[in-house]
């Protein structure tokens, strides 16, 4: 018989054994890193501790290369590259990093690293309250007031930013001044107990808080300069969302369409992932999809990621239950990629190491351990 001739039904049973035949794509490898101590608290690359890290000595191969720097002075975000994941509990600490496409686990003394975190918390600041950096500007919720329910300590009265001046070149050492400004929340509003974020708004560093409006209702604010020696104010505010505190995810541009919030309303419970887009002094909720969280307490639990190397920026956040990791694309809406099933619930944080397709994902687990996910077959 011809090949011309041949049956179809012989074609397709050709066709269908060459796809079984085809290697399919891998799917997201979850692993245990093993480590000698439970995991309570995990900083991701560009936070605080992780900069502080690297530039401490205690890990002289985290300092970044290629003449980048880790100081904060000289970073323009919190959101700048130090390539560490640290964590720590009781009984230890790590520094993680990503070599050879391996997580490399340097052990570090719980005592020294909780030393490097403590500056998360300045003098004044709220208790356990983190601050935000943006090179020589920080902010920080001070004043704690019973206001909104409050018992004293979980709400604040006002941000206060500092932000360090220039000092003259002097052959005498002085002390570099610092101007502070404090902002309050509005009439009837306070600030909710998380953190404050950096954001970067005209090529000026802005800085995004959650304020209380009482009756279990939640705000974005934006705040800023309206010009570059302005005094720092609200800019903008979302309407009053219910479900308690909102809890920020992450902020970037992740549609092309200019600086974007990812955040999460009611955050412990059956959350809803928003994405509120900022632009002329006001945020417009873009999109918003059910079944995703970013609690417990002020631990991070969402993670940018650029798995494509397109610049359009996915975020990595726990689902509504915890028991899962969903790599979420917000460009033209909420789209879920891929749902990552975890050995146990997520708690202490999420963070990624790497790019492309050779990206780590880190989830801080409730019993103390940490996954390392490798997304496989994803490009």
């Amino acid at each position: 018989m011809s090949e011309r001739r041949r049956p179809a039904w012989l074609l397709a049973w050709l066709l269908s054994g060459l796809l079984a035949a085809a290697p399919a794509a891998a799917d997201p490898a979850v692993a245990i890193l093993d480590l000698p101590f439970r995991v309570t608290a995990m900083r991701g690359p560009g936070s605080e501790v992780a900069v502080a890290v690297a530039t401490s000595g205690l890990l002289p191969i985290a300092r970044p290369k290629g003449g980048r720097t880790a100081d904060p002075a000289a970073r323009g975000s919190e959101e700048d590259e130090a390539p560490l994941v640290v964590v720590w509990g009781e009984e230890g600490g790590a520094a993680l990093s990503l070599v050879d496409g391996a997580v490399r686990t340097t052990l570090l003394g719980a005592e020294a690293i909780e030393g490097l975190a403590a500056a998360e918390t300045p003098r004044g600041a709220l208790p356990n309250a983190r601050r935000a950096l943006s090179g020589p500007i920080s902010a920080y919720l001070t004043g704690p007031t019973r206001a909104m329910g409050g018992d004293g300590a979980s709400h604040a009265a006002g941000l206060t930013i500092r932000e360090r001046q220039p000092v003259a070149v002097s052959a005498e050492p002085k002390p570099v001044p610092v101007a502070t400004a404090t902002v309050s929340a509005g009439p009837e509003a306070v600030f909710a107990p998380r953190r404050p974020r950096v954001a970067q708004l005209n090529g000026r560093a802005a800085f995004v808080a959650v304020t209380a409006t009482g009756q279990g209702a939640s705000e974005l604010v934006v705040i800023g300069r309206e010009a570059p020696n302005a005094a720092w104010a609200v800019l903008a505010r979302t309407p009053p969302q219910p479900g308690g505190a909102l809890k920020v995810a992450a902020i970037g541009d992740f549609s092309g369409t200019g600086p974007q919030v990812a955040a999460v309303r009611a955050p412990e419970g059956a959350g809803v992932l928003q994405l509120w887009t900022y632009a002329r002094g006001v945020l417009t909720l873009s999109a918003e999809a059910p079944g995703y969280t970013d609690g417990i307490d002020n631990a991070d639990l969402a993670a940018t990621l650029d798995t494509d190397r397109d610049g359009q920026r996915e975020l990595a956040l726990p689902t509504g239950d915890r028991a899962a990791l969903a790599l979420v694309s917000l460009k033209g809406g909420i789209s879920e990629r891929a749902r990552i099933p975890l050995p146990a619930p997520a708690a202490s944080g999420v963070a990624a190491l790497g790019a492309g397709a050779g990206t780590r994902l880190l989830v801080g687990l409730a019993d103390g351990r940490v996954a390392v996910i490798q997304l496989g077959g994803r490009s």
